[in-house]
């Protein structure tokens, strides 16, 4: 028999069910309960905004972030590069400012085991 957590938003009613085989961790069954009880706050959030512009942008946001998440949780360094630059050059932030956050970044965790930089992908850049 699967496992099911349901959480509701208080403020709006707004419920997310998520089933399927959980640890037998109590630590686990905690973080996936906080887990889901912020993506229903976030929904409810997002919802509840009546301008279609900045709900939009907020479902953008929370979709690139859960990418994001879900690329290093596989250790896709590549797709966490790519993600990180598209959101960075959508939110403006030039060519030149990416090469400059990428040279202070490598002057301040040159030493961290498996920091690349933040190097276009598409140009082979690392």
């Amino acid at each position: 028999m699967a496992d099911q957590y349901v959480a509701t938003d208080t403020r709006s009613g707004l419920q997310v069910a998520v089933t399927g085989t959980f640890p037998a961790d109590p630590e686990d069954r905690v973080r996936i309960a906080r887990t889901c009880t912020l993506f229903t706050r976030l929904m409810a959030t997002i919802l509840a905004m009546e301008d279609v512009t900045p709900r939009r942008e907020g479902f953008k946001a929370i979709e690139t972030q859960l990418e994001v998440a879900d690329a290093l949780m596989r250790g896709d360094g590549a797709e966490v590069q790519r993600l990180l630059r598209t959101t960075m050059t959508q939110a403006g932030v030039t060519e030149e400012q990416l090469q400059e956050l990428e040279d202070q970044l490598r002057r301040h965790l040159g030493d961290v085991e498996g920091f690349t930089g933040l190097g276009d992908p598409d140009r082979g850049d690392d």
